[in-house]
């Protein structure tokens, strides 16, 4: 085992210090980060360091290697894109533009980063996916030290293993939305408290750790809302109902942290109503009052929606979850000083569950926040775990990833009709085929060493058992996903756009000639193309900029078609439908490429 830094001296001071004295250490007890980095630096029992450092750098290469690999996917990841390219091209850092119109739906952090990326590097799906990967990789990070620091460091390894394994996890981390690096922010803010809570701290200990929460909280803040101090503040009152407990609120540190957080996030958000005073109403009422309490914005659920999200989001620890789910809570031990991290885990998972449940705006992603504190959870239950446990609760898991090989092998190819219309062809499910089989047999070998692991007992085949089912559940999610690109016809304009720049020289697209988007607005297009495209009869997420800014497109067909029929020259993308109905009124167009769910038309 590794040392950490202040380890040499504390050991050879031990014959001198009390037993029950703990050992003191100014860097550490000062510099949260560095305390963090040293811990990180132990390496747990049961597998050698050289072991360790190659799951590690499996994990890590796992994790970033594959964000190239598939075109961005309408709608999240081209509008998150263009958000981000649109602020790097016109160096426009304050107000957020999609398609060079107003939008304010979520605070700029993301986009800032993004397009940072791009102008460090380049625009490409790589930097785009940049930022919720790096969320990801830092829940997984802050899960894996903080659960060692509050417990051993083999639960930390196994908190880590789980986390990075989770399959929402992996999903949402590798999609380019705002969720990954919301949570990985939020994540940051929950481990950082948990650190600050630990009765072994100094005062000064205590209040840094709790610095670096309300600086968590104030990025995640800028990323998606105040809805992160919603989930923060719920979850600390929850717990303290329900256990009583009213020694965190002594350990706040209120005044310092609030004004640290307001420091970080205040500046934009005076400065973006000031610029632009449709903002406070726009974002504050109607993306989060409304979103909550009404169906406005068209995503309700059923109470029950996240259930079935949950149990897919946490494999391929289901079973392991639902059986110490109970003990969790009740086994779960008190610090020194009455806190109890294991059941402040419990209880933030439990709010973000129940929180989101009842909103009347769902989607899958909402979630995520939730699931590093059950990460830290099943890392401290599997340890305590007996392998004999484990392996009873590996062999249905075994069976779901066996069944799943055996439907791709056998039944998949016979659904693929039912499933493939006119707008999703059959030769697309064909060609997502040899990449299911590729993952069901990953996840299938990663499970069966697992079994043979549990099986055999002791702590070693504990974590070569967890250490199977971890890596090859993150390797198989992420052969899947690669898979996914040949359904990019469908979801990305990507290929038309690739398309349009093989043309002949003749039918290249005319930099100084106007584009259109008639009757959709796919969020792909201006990104591929390079380009802002004008609106035409389409309204949706765009509603607010188009309000502030009416003149930037055409609200109705006849003044678009009336200008379109003058141009020298112009281009306009659109559905088949939309194409077919202009065509049989007489406006003229020539079709430069096309795909399954889009036409690109030039005016001559």
């Amino acid at each position: 085992m590794l040392l950490a830094p202040c380890d040499a001296r504390q050991a050879r001071a031990g014959e001198r210090a009390q037993a029950s004295r703990r050992p003191r250490c100014a860097v550490r007890d000062r510099i949260p980060t560095l305390a963090s980095l040293s811990f990180a630096l132990q390496f747990p029992p049961a597998l050698s360091r050289a072991a360790w450092l190659l799951i590690a750098a499996f994990v890590s290469f796992a994790w970033f290697a594959a964000l190239d690999t598939r075109v961005l996917e309408h709608p999240d990841e081209g509008r998150y894109g263009e958000i981000a390219r649109e602020m790097a091209v016109t160096g426009d850092w304050l107000t957020p533009r999609l398609n060079d119109l107003k939008y304010f739906e979520k605070p700029p952090l993301q986009y800032w980063f993004t397009a940072a990326a791009y102008k460090a590097f380049e625009v490409d799906e790589w930097t785009t996916r940049l930022a919720p990967a790096g969320g990801g990789f830092l829940a997984i990070i802050a899960v894996g030290v903080t659960a060692g620091a509050l417990a051993t460091p083999l639960t930390g390894a196994l908190a880590a293993l789980v986390m990075a394994s989770f399959v929402m996890t992996i999903a949402m981390s590798h999609f380019a939305s705002l969720d990954a690096f919301f949570a990985g922010w939020l994540t940051l803010a929950l481990c950082a408290f948990l650190r600050a809570q630990q009765a072994s701290r100094s005062a000064g200990s205590v209040r840094n750790y709790m610095l670096l929460t309300y600086a968590a909280l104030a990025a995640a803040t800028l990323t998606k809302g105040p809805v992160a101090l919603v989930i923060a503040g719920g979850s600390l009152v929850f717990y303290t109902l329900a256990t009583r407990d009213r020694g965190p609120w002594k350990r706040l540190h209120l005044v310092p942290g609030l004004a640290l957080f307001f420091a970080l996030t205040a500046p934009w958000f005076v400065l973006v109503s000031r610029h632009n005073p449709e903002f406070a109403e726009f974002f504050f009422i109607h993306e989060h009052v409304d979103r909550f309490l009404t169906t406005d914005h068209n995503r309700e659920g059923p109470l029950w929606y996240f259930v079935p999200i949950f149990g897919f989001g946490v494999m391929p620890w289901l079973f392991v979850w639902g059986a110490t789910y109970l003990r969790s809570w009740r086994d779960s031990t008190a610090d020194a000083n009455g806190f109890d991290w294991g059941r402040f885990c419990f209880v933030w998972a439990h709010f973000v569950f129940v929180f989101f449940s009842l909103s009347g705006s769902k989607l899958p992603s909402y979630i995520l926040p939730e699931y590093a504190a059950v990460a830290m959870l099943l890392g401290r239950e599997l340890v305590r775990m007996r392998t004999r446990e484990l392996w009873w609760l590996s062999l249905p898991q075994l069976a779901l990833s066996a069944g799943f090989l055996l439907f791709v092998l056998f039944g998949y190819p016979s659904v693929i009709n039912h499933w493939a219309d006119a707008d999703t062809p059959a030769a697309l499910f064909v060609a997502y085929y040899p990449w299911l089989v590729k993952a069901g047999v990953v996840f299938t070998l990663g499970a069966l060493i697992a079994t043979i692991a549990f099986r055999a007992g002791g702590d070693r085949a504990k974590v070569i058992g967890v250490t199977a089912m971890a890596c090859c559940g993150l390797a198989g999610f992420q052969i899947a996903f690669i898979g996914h690109d040949a359904f990019a016809p469908i979801r990305s304009a990507a290929g038309l756009v690739h398309d349009l720049g093989n043309l002949p020289p003749a039918d290249r697209l005319d930099p100084k000639a106007p584009v259109f988007q008639v009757g959709t607005y796919d969020q792909t297009f201006p990104y591929y193309l390079g380009r802002t495209a004008t609106i035409v009869d389409f309204r949706d997420e765009l509603a607010l900029g188009l309000d502030a800014e009416p003149r930037k497109a055409y609200p109705k067909y006849p003044r678009w078609i009336r200008d379109w029929k003058a141009l020298p020259q112009g281009y306009a993308l659109m559905r088949p439908e939309t194409y077919d109905f202009l065509a049989a009124q007489g406006v003229p167009m020539r079709i430069l490429a096309r795909d399954p769910r889009r036409i690109f038309v030039a005016r001559r």
